[in-house]
């Protein structure tokens, strides 16, 4: 009646039980006449006499057929329900993804637009400023050089005139103006660069691949970071150290690289800011970037500030994680940043970091996105 499959373990179980004298309890299949497979339990022992024969074999048999099946139901039904719960834990790491970029696009392109308008606006007057700046210059030139030749010609003016050149410093005027033309020009190329710096950062026009000069973006970031660099109440001012290696181009979406910079920036710039209180040390950040491969560069930005700590580190890149005060983070930039270079362009964005030693971010970018999917 046993299973065929169960039957010389059977045998295996007496023997022992009459060679060794090793009782026996054991759960084995039998076929029912009915055809049906059941489950038994069976147990037993071997009886021996004074000369240790075996005389007897006394066990028992008990149909447990309803007890395997209801163990086998919890077993489904408890493998069903790690599955759900994997599905899920799936799904709602799935939305917290989804909702992160939802959220984290709406300020990107709020911002953006923004920086677009405010660059547009200002790039209108500084025009018009720059734009005149010459041809001032040229009238200032021609009016000093006029009033030199009355001054050569009518050495001796009438006396209010005599008055008002001395009350005024003519001389004085004809050599500071053009200086003080100089440095307005200079101040307008300066706002001029930062309206660059501003439409570069935003690129609210290039949401497809392009082919870029990543070291722009970077320099972009900086310029509009650039009021959080300076000397502040609190803490000196933060050095930046450039490394640039040369890189070519690099296929990529420009605008969401930019906002990785940005992110991986203002952090080291927080992170400083706050040791910075507690130790006086000089504040550093230094930026690195080489041809790191075949098809890859890198992009490493390490500060010496405070440090992160191995358990924040294994959080770091999860959608909401934030270790700064209520109020003060979203959690959502270096989520947004570890999709964005490892999703959107194929690359690794690592954090190594050591408590007292500071922290360090490396991006590994592919050159080019058709190379990487072609391979």
């Amino acid at each position: 009646m046993y299973h065929p499959d169960d039957r010389e373990f059977l045998n295996q179980t007496v023997n022992l039980a009459i060679s060794e004298g090793k009782p026996y309890k054991e759960e084995l299949r039998i076929l029912h006449p009915g055809g049906q497979i059941r489950y038994i339990e069976a147990r037993g022992e071997a009886v021996f006499n004074e000369t240790g024969e075996v005389i007897q074999l006394l066990g028992t048999v008990m149909d447990i057929t309803e007890r395997k099946q209801v163990e086998a139901a919890l077993l489904l039904s408890e493998q069903r329900s790690r599955e759900k719960a994997s599905q899920l834990n799936q799904t709602l790491s799935q939305l917290k993804s989804a909702q992160s970029q939802l959220i984290q696009s709406e300020k990107m392109s709020t911002i953006g637009q923004m920086v677009a308008g405010v660059a547009h606006e200002i790039n209108n007057p500084i025009s018009f400023i720059y734009g005149n700046i010459n041809p001032a210059a040229r009238y200032a030139h021609d009016l000093v050089e006029i009033l030199q030749l009355y001054q050569q010609y009518y050495p001796e003016p009438f006396p209010e005139i005599a008055d008002k050149l001395a009350e005024s410093d003519a001389d004085f005027i004809a050599e500071d103006f053009p200086k003080i033309l100089a440095s307005m020009e200079e101040g307008a190329n300066r706002i001029k660069q930062i309206v660059l710096s501003l439409r570069n950062f935003s690129r609210l026009d290039e949401k497809a691949l392009k082919l870029v000069d990543i070291h722009q973006g970077i320099e972009s970031t900086l310029v509009i970071l650039q009021h959080r660099l300076k000397e502040q109440p609190k803490h000196g001012e933060i050095s930046i150290i450039k490394e640039y290696g040369k890189l070519p181009k690099i296929q990529c979406y420009p605008a969401q690289l930019n906002q990785v910079f940005m992110n991986l920036l203002s952090n080291a710039i927080d992170a400083l800011e706050d040791s910075a209180a507690n130790s006086g040390k000089a504040i550093q950040i230094r930026i690195t970037t080489e041809v790191s491969g075949e098809n890859q560069v890198s992009v490493r930005i390490a500060d010496n500030g405070p440090g992160i700590s191995r358990e924040v580190q294994s959080k770091i890149f999860d959608p909401f994680f934030t270790t700064k005060p209520v109020g003060s983070g979203t959690g959502l930039g270096l989520s947004i940043s570890y999709q964005i270079v490892k999703e959107s362009h194929g690359g690794e964005l690592r954090c190594h970091s050591e408590l007292g030693q500071g922290t360090e971010f490396a991006i590994e970018l592919p050159i080019s996105q058709n190379f990487r999917v072609g391979n």
